[in-house]
Parts: structure tokens; C-alpha cells; sequence
């Protein structure tokens, strides 16, 4: 894989290797959430759809972290590694997802299940992962790509996860449930930044974070799936 990377030039098979290394980590999880669902399955097409809004909600992320960044770099080191954790990465981005959902899935009639919120977040999640694997390889090495493709992919895919299900519950019961969801994402994901920046020892603390977040995520499939066949949405 070293012979893919230079440091001037992103060869064709360097981006491959990349979207890959974002791609399968992401749709692997993708599709075993999605096959919990059997009694009444999402269509592929808005699944696909939802990974495309992923994409475009890069847009505003990446917008408001280049106005944050000189403010945020003011501040102490300590600090700025807070700030940069948790409001330019986790806020920043998990609002971004939230926005696009919130805007184009939301209203579609397909979306009539508390499960659908995550399945659809999650589906922008892998859309937001790959661009942004794409993006940190400019002047990087394979193997930080490999580092993300194994943690930061699936973290996306976890905390955003998490966070559709509340997505989902706040369609059926109150608006308010996506603020709760939005909260939950940025602490997953603000965490397992704040981790990766410090660059200490505390930064083996993201394999447990990451486990702890999927079980997570295992269970409110799990209520989201019984909370459909009780109300009788599925």
C-alpha cells in the first residue's frame, strides 16, 4: 500500500484504496442494521439517497470549521483540543447530518418508522466518512488511512446511528428527541476525538469507546424495532 502514496501526487489507485478503507467498514455495518429490519425493509434507493446527502452535508462542516479554526487556535493548547473535539468536529458535523435528514428524509413518506432515523442517519454517516477519508489523504500515508478506516469510520457509523434513533423518535413523538439524539452523537464523537488529539496514552481508550457505542447502538435497534411493531408502524 506504501506504493500508492506520494506525497505530491494521489494516484488513482491511492483514492481507491481510500474510499475503500471508508466504504466497507461503514457499509458493513450499514447492512446488518438494515437487515434487522425485515418486516418492512427501507428502499435501497433512499438508503442510497441518504449517502449522498452524507456527501453534501460535508459542505457546511467543512465551512464552519475553517471560520472556528482561527478563533478556537486563540485559546490554550489544552483548549483548543477541547473546542476542536467537541464543537468543530462533533457539533459541527453531527449538525450537519442532522440538518440534512431533517430536511430531505424527514417529510418522505417512506420514512415511517422509528428505525428508519437510523438507518438513513447512518446512511449519511458513511456518505460524510468516505469524503472525508478522502479529504485526509491529501499529503498523508496509507497507514493513517488504514487507522481511520478501522476507528473513525465506524465511530461516525455508531454515534450518528445512536443519534438516528432519536432523529426517528422525534418524527412520532416530540421534536425535541433530535436534540437529545444530537446531544448523545456529539458526546461519542466528541470523545473519541478529544482521545485521538491529546496524543497520549488515553488515546487507547477509543477501542472501548467505540465497543461501548455499538452495544449501544445494538440496543436501541433493538427498542426502535419493538417501539414499531407495538404501535404498529411495522
Amino acid at each position: 500500500m506504501e506504493l500508492l502514496y506520494t506525497s505530491n501526487e494521489m494516484t488513482p489507485e491511492y483514492i481507491a484504496v481510500t474510499v475503500l478503507l471508508a466504504a466497507v467498514p461503514a457499509l458493513f455495518l450499514l447492512i446488518y442494521i438494515y437487515r434487522r429490519d425485515r418486516r418492512k425493509p427501507e428502499p435501497k434507493g433512499l438508503v442510497l439517497y441518504s449517502v449522498f446527502l452524507g456527501f453534501l452535508s460535508t459542505v457546511p462542516a467543512l465551512v464552519l470549521g475553517y471560520f472556528l479554526d482561527p478563533v478556537f487556535s486563540q485559546f490554550t493548547p489544552f483548549t483548543y483540543i477541547v473546542l476542536t473535539a467537541f464543537v468543530t468536529s462533533a457539533l459541527v458535523e453531527e449538525s450537519s447530518k442532522l440538518l440534512v435528514i431533517r430536511k430531505f428524509m424527514i417529510p418522505k413518506k417512506e420514512f415511517d418508522e422509528v428505525f428508519d432515523g437510523i438507518i438513513y442517519t447512518m446512511g449519511a454517516s458513511m456518505g460524510f466518512a468516505i469524503l472525508e477519508n478522502l479529504l485526509y489523504s491529501v499529503g498523508n500515508p496509507p497507514s493513517l488511512m488504514i487507522l481511520r478506516g478501522i476507528t473513525a469510520v465506524p465511530l461516525h457509523a455508531t454515534a450518528s446511528g445512536i443519534m438516528g434513533y432519536y432523529i426517528g423518535r422525534a418524527k412520532f413523538d416530540h421534536p425535541l428527541y433530535q436534540y437529545i439524539g444530537l446531544f448523545y452523537g456529539m458526546l461519542i464523537h466528541g470523545t473519541y476525538n478529544f482521545l485521538l488529539f491529546t496524543a497520549s496514552p488515553l488515546s487507547v481508550l477509543i477501542i472501548p469507546l467505540l465497543l461501548l457505542s455499538w452495544q449501544r447502538l445494538k440496543k436501541l435497534v433493538n427498542r426502535a424495532l419493538l417501539e414499531d411493531r407495538f404501535y404498529g408502524r411495522s
